[in-house]
C-alpha cells in the first residue's frame, strides 16, 4: 500500500467528459448527469484501506446531498488483472454492502483517471452546476477514525456549492492507495 496524495487541479477546470459502464449494466456519461447543482466523481475501489475506512461516510453523503440536487458518481481505474478484488463483481458486492446508492463505474482502460489527473483512492472532485471544479481533496480530517472528525472538508464544499458560493480555497489534498495502474503494454492492448 503506497500511501499518496491527491493532485491539486485548478479550480474552475471543466469536468472530463467520459462513457463508462456501472456495475448496473447500464452505460453512464457526463451528460447524464447534466443540470445537476452538484456532481461528486469518487475515485474508489474495493480493496483500499483508506476507501473502506469512509465507505460509510460516502454512502451517508450522498444520501444527505441527493436530495439537495447533488449527483454522486464512483469510478473504479484500478488494473483489475492485478488486484482482482477490485472486479466487478466485488465492487456489486462493495456497493450492496454499504448501500451506494449512485452509480459506480469501471474505468476498464484507466482514460477517465488520467483526465480527472486522479492518483490515489478515494480521489474526490466536485464541480458546479456549470460543471467547474469547486473543490478536490479529502473527505474530512480523519480518514481513519470518523469519531475523530472536527472538520467535513467535502460536506462543506457541497454546501457551499449548492447554495451557488463558492468553496473555501483551503482545500487539503485526499490521501489513499495510489491507483493501480497498468503497464504500457497493457494499456496499449485495451
Amino acid at each position: 500500500m503506497a500511501l499518496t496524495y491527491s493532485e491539486m487541479v485548478p479550480l474552475g477546470k471543466s469536468a472530463p467528459k467520459f462513457e463508462l459502464v456501472g456495475i448496473d449494466g447500464k452505460t453512464y456519461s457526463l451528460e447524464s448527469f447534466k443540470g445537476k447543482s452538484a456532481l461528486v466523481v469518487m475515485f474508489i475501489c474495493v480493496h483500499c484501506p483508506y476507501v473502506k475506512a469512509v465507505e460509510e461516510r460516502l454512502a451517508r453523503l450522498a444520501r444527505d446531498f441527493s436530495a439537495k440536487g447533488a449527483q454522486f458518481v464512483a469510478i473504479n481505474s484500478n488494473d483489475v488483472d492485478k488486484y482482482p478484488e477490485d472486479s466487478p463483481e466485488n465492487m456489486q458486492a462493495q456497493a450492496k454492502a454499504h448501500g451506494f446508492e449512485f452509480p459506480y463505474l469501471v474505468d476498464e482502460t484507466q482514460e477517465v483517471a488520467r483526465a480527472y489527473d486522479a492518483v490515489c483512492t478515494p480521489d474526490i472532485f466536485v464541480f458546479d452546476r456549470n460543471q467547474k471544479l469547486a473543490y478536490r481533496g479529502r473527505i474530512d480530517d480523519s480518514w481513519k477514525d470518523p469519531a475523530k472528525v472536527k472538520r467535513h472538508d467535502l460536506r462543506d464544499a457541497l454546501e457551499a456549492v449548492l447554495a451557488g458560493k463558492p468553496a473555501s480555497t483551503d482545500q487539503i489534498p485526499s490521501m489513499g492507495c495510489s491507483i493501480k495502474w497498468k503497464s504500457a503494454d497493457q494499456a496499449q492492448a485495451n
